[in-house]
């Protein structure tokens, strides 16, 4: 497939961790809301595609409800488009979601999408009264639902978790198609799935090299086209960070990265990570970070390797100072993405002169 680099588009996403100052004292989570809205007037302002909120319930991370924070950003930035990385679909009511979200699409004149998934954290679930052996019915279902709703058609609807539903509309009305993609981890049944709801697909690289997503990216197109679907757009969401050169970055970010890494870890019974971790995961995984220049040539690398429409960077990762969020995204916005978009022509060029050989 030809890649158009003019027609990539690129976000940045972030749960809202919870940050430290300059100094290294916590900052307290109200504060930190304050500073996602800077951080995303300032992505709008240097050109950034998307702009993208996760959904947690815990002390590491601010964000509870992204609606809210996009909201507030709706009426500060122009032409961002203004989404969620992920709703927590399991433990939410889809038609909620849709009506919350066609709000903010109508407060922000037409910029807001949605991702959803089952979500890796699984505290939503208690929190809201939710069985977690009913994890995987809870999203085929929600899911099923959220397809049905963002048709913007009265809706009619029948499954196991919640009453049926007969002509029922939602309110405010979708003014326009809302953008929503299915975010999957690595699994083929949930590739497939979002594929028979005719959904885009946002695969989370968190960890290792990209490339070995291949097979679930043409897994996607081969489904949709058995499905008799068009071609549908396929994104990527990975970690990293952007300093003024990778010694910078490495420094800055790596005490970061690791204390995320090792407090998650703590709860899922994972091993300790440390530096060696952290250094393989910068040069041959899926952390891009380092200067503009090393992380544009991973991004176009990837980008290639991959053949996606999308990529977005989750540029916080453990709690790395705002000024220091700030910069990356400065730097992502003005010199990483026009980059990529170059090397990308590049390619193109080399490769259309292979073939006129």
């Amino acid at each position: 497939m030809t890649i158009d680099p003019q027609s990539i588009t690129f976000g940045l996403d972030t749960f809202g961790d919870v940050t430290v100052d300059t100094e290294g004292t916590p900052v307290p989570a109200s504060h930190v809301l304050r500073d996602i809205v800077a951080q995303g007037e300032l992505a709008d302002q240097v050109g950034i595609d998307h702009f993208s909120l996760g959904e947690h319930h815990r002390p590491d991370f601010a964000v509870s409800a992204p609606d809210v924070v996009l909201a507030a950003l709706a009426s500060r930035t122009e032409r961002i488009t203004l989404g969620t990385a992920v709703i927590v679909l399991s433990s939410d009511d889809p038609l909620r979601v849709v009506e919350r979200f066609s709000t903010l699409d109508a407060l922000s004149s037409g910029r807001a999408e949605l991702t959803v998934g089952r979500g890796s954290f699984t505290e939503s679930f208690p929190l809201f009264g939710f069985a977690m052996q009913d994890y995987e019915t809870l999203f085929e279902e929600k899911l099923d639902l959220l397809a049905a709703a963002i048709t913007g058609e009265p809706i009619t609807w029948t499954g196991a978790t919640r009453p049926p539903l007969k002509e029922q509309s939602l309110y405010p009305p979708l003014e326009s198609t809302l953008p929503t993609w299915v975010a999957v981890g690595g699994s083929p049944n949930s590739v497939v799935r979002a594929a028979r709801h005719g959904l885009p697909l946002m695969l989370a690289i968190i960890g290792g090299p990209a490339q070995r997503f291949a097979p679930y990216v043409q897994l996607f197109h081969e489904a949709n086209e058995k499905l008799g679907n068009a071609r549908l757009p396929v994104g990527v969401h990975s970690p990293g960070h952007i300093a003024v050169d990778d010694a910078t970055a490495r420094e800055q970010l790596a005490p970061h990265w690791i204390h995320n890494r090792n407090e998650i870890g703590r709860e899922r019974g994972w091993g300790p990570s440390g530096i060696a971790e952290f250094d393989g995961e910068m040069q041959h995984g899926a952390l891009y970070a380092g200067s503009p220049e090393t992380v544009a040539r991973k991004i176009a690398g990837t980008i290639s390797a991959l053949g996606v429409n999308r990529f977005d960077l989750k540029y916080a990762s453990g709690p790395m100072p705002h000024e220091q969020l700030m910069e990356s995204i400065r730097l992502y916005g003005t010199v990483v993405i026009p980059r990529v978009r170059e090397l990308l022509s590049e390619q193109v060029e080399e490769a259309s002169a292979v073939d006129g050989d």
